[in-house]
């Protein structure tokens, strides 16, 4: 583990490793005053400070997060210059810190930032959004004494869910790990790409208040090989053969609720779409929406000497020429 993968959070608010609960919590007021970003509008370094001093504070100011990372710091400091003969080795105080990669890994298990990846195995990091609409971390200007000292925000969190075609349409039941907490949410049926589905009390604590918010879970579809998604509608394309196109035909078309017969008109056109009421995605009001059956003509690639032959009496005799009106076609 490199060197520079450890944060020392004691020397980012600024006191030492002996500090009391409120010295703590006094450094942290100061800083959090100095850098919020109500202070600095626009100003970047000091919007990266402040999250870095609301992490800080979140870790030491609990006692056993503040255990745990005191542990870590040990073994990060053995693990950099070699653990000597008879020292602890990876298993400090019987926590395991050699399951994680690096120190991020471990803060955002320490934390319970939302993410399903076991320690080690490349964990994704999330973008959490608070209630203000700042970064994580950042309450109200009222949180750090500024106006209001009685006043406090919720932290509201956001992450980003993964669902298959069949879990949003069916709904399911997902079983998620917060950090240390496990927990199962219920996702309801008719969900898609953009719905916000809210948890009470599972969001990020306001390191003042310890007030917790609501996570809010957005949800991402996975691609389906056959279904899309336009609004409310399901949509799909279904290749016919020029002579259905031509004479009209009836086809299976596969729906959510199996397939069904469906009667192609005579004449239709690539492109069209074929309306089935009903067949579509699950709506929020209730009922379905439509699924849109879109046509697409296929000629064939592989012909036999019959269907040749045939093919080439009709070009012989047509009277139908879909590029007539382009005649008429001028700059």
């Amino acid at each position: 583990m490199a060197a520079t993968d450890f944060k020392d959070y004691y020397a980012i608010l600024g006191i030492s490793k002996t500090a009391t609960p409120e010295e703590i919590k006094q450094a942290f007021r100061k800083l959090a005053r100095k850098f919020h970003p109500d202070v600095n509008p626009g100003n970047k370094q000091a919007e990266a400070r402040f999250k870095e001093v609301s992490e800080a504070y979140e870790v030491i100011s609990d006692p056993d997060k503040r255990k745990k990372y005191d542990q870590f710091g040990q073994y990060w400091k053995q693990a950099g210059e070699g653990f000597p003969s008879g020292g602890v080795g990876a298993d400090m105080g019987n926590f395991d810190f050699s399951q994680y990669g690096n120190f991020d890994e471990f803060i955002n298990e320490l934390l319970g930032r939302f993410g399903g990846a076991s320690p080690g195995a490349g964990r994704q990091n999330y973008s959490y959004r608070t209630s203000t609409g700042a970064p994580s971390g950042f309450g109200s200007f009222n949180d750090f004494g500024f106006q209001d000292a009685g006043a406090s925000t919720a932290q509201d969190s956001e992450a980003a869910i993964a669902l298959t075609f069949a879990e949003a349409f069916n709904g399911v039941q997902k079983r998620f790990s917060l950090g240390n907490e496990t927990i199962d949410v219920r996702i309801p049926s008719g969900a898609k790409t953009g719905t916000r589905l809210r948890v009470r009390g599972k969001g990020q604590i306001n390191p003042m208040t310890q007030q917790r918010g609501d996570l809010y879970l957005k949800v991402e579809l996975q691609p389906h090989s056959f279904f899309q998604m336009e609004g409310d509608n399901l949509v799909c394309e279904v290749a016919i053969t020029p002579d259905e196109a031509t004479l009209g035909a009836s086809i299976d078309v596969p729906t959510p609720d199996g397939s069904v017969n469906v009667k192609l008109p005579a004449g239709v056109r690539s492109g069209q779409s074929l309306r089935l009421r009903g067949k579509g995605w699950p709506l929020a009001k209730g009922g379905r929406g439509d699924q849109l059956v879109k046509v697409a003509i296929a000629p064939p690639k592989d012909l036999s000497q019959q269907e040749r032959e045939y093919y080439e009496k009709i070009r012989a005799i047509r009277t139908y020429n879909p590029r007539s009106h382009l005649q008429q076609v001028k700059l």
